[in-house]
């Protein structure tokens, strides 16, 4: 399996396990069976005669009602990503996200990006054969189906042969998909995870280094599953000590967890 090793701030490496072609394929099938579901059930319980007959005569808004309803499948990568934090439905079966090339999450432009691009390596020759087919134009249906066909090699060859399984599309977004099922974790790392609006309480953490960051979440993490308290307790007079912290929390595990936290937010942030 392909691997990716991305070096965070504290300068901890950190592996993932790049999603294999497989994984990626039954994605796409998952996801290809969810759209034309939607398609199926749509085109079913919506009353399109009456619409054709309220609309008789004027074509064009028929078609235009017609592309309409398929407007959520054109997008379905784009908003899925997006409102799931890198995944679709199908990817969240297989366990596999979207990140980053730098481990970071993407922005909505890369997501943007990387959606756009399909137009490469897939979704321009579906877009195609679905529009041509939803516009009712005559056309050459095998020569449409060819290039259907055509569209998804490009994009499957694409994910064999880079070196991180990239398509056009993450290539120019700089991300990556990655599989969740191996993932290193982050409690066997000193990162923790933070928000974006997280606000720091103890800025003298700083005085930490990295291995006493690594420490003290060890330590931490075996203490609590212990209910070891009188290990809690000596960890956070150790840390009050190096430190020089004013606690500002009674309780000795949310006075760690936020040290951590803290730790994380200023060194991720220098």
């Amino acid at each position: 399996m392909k691997r990716l090793q991305i070096k965070t701030a504290q300068n901890v490496d950190i592996n993932f396990t790049i999603a294999t072609v497989g994984q990626r394929l039954f994605t796409f099938i998952i996801d290809n069976i969810i759209k034309f579901a939607y398609i199926y059930f749509a085109y079913k319980f919506l009353n399109f005669n009456l619409i054709e007959n309220t609309l008789e005569g004027d074509q064009w808004s028929i078609k235009a009602i017609d592309v309409l309803v398929l407007i959520p499948v054109t997008f379905y990568s784009l908003y899925s990503e997006i409102l799931l934090n890198g995944q679709t439905l199908g990817k969240l079966l297989l366990q596999i996200k979207v990140i980053n090339i730098e481990g970071f999450k993407p922005s909505i432009t890369d997501y943007t990006i990387r959606w756009f691009l399909r137009t490469i390596d897939f979704n321009f020759f579906s877009l195609i054969y679905i529009y041509v087919a939803a516009l009712g134009l005559d056309s050459d249906y095998e020569i449409l189906i060819l290039i259907f066909v055509i569209g998804k090699l490009i994009g499957f060859f694409l994910i064999i042969f880079t070196s991180k399984n990239q398509r056009f599309g993450d290539l120019m977004a700089d991300t990556v998909v990655i599989s969740l099922k191996d993932q290193v974790k982050f409690s066997d790392t000193i990162l923790e995870k933070i928000t974006e609006t997280y606000t720091p309480v103890y800025p003298s953490v700083i005085r930490l280094s990295d291995n006493d960051a690594r420490i003290i979440k060890e330590t931490f993490n075996m203490a609590a599953q212990a209910n070891d308290y009188k290990t809690l307790l000596k960890l956070r007079n150790k840390i009050i000590e190096v430190t020089g912290i004013k606690s500002a929390h009674k309780n000795d595990k949310e006075f760690i967890n936020v040290v951590l936290k803290d730790y994380n937010y200023y060194t991720q942030s220098m």
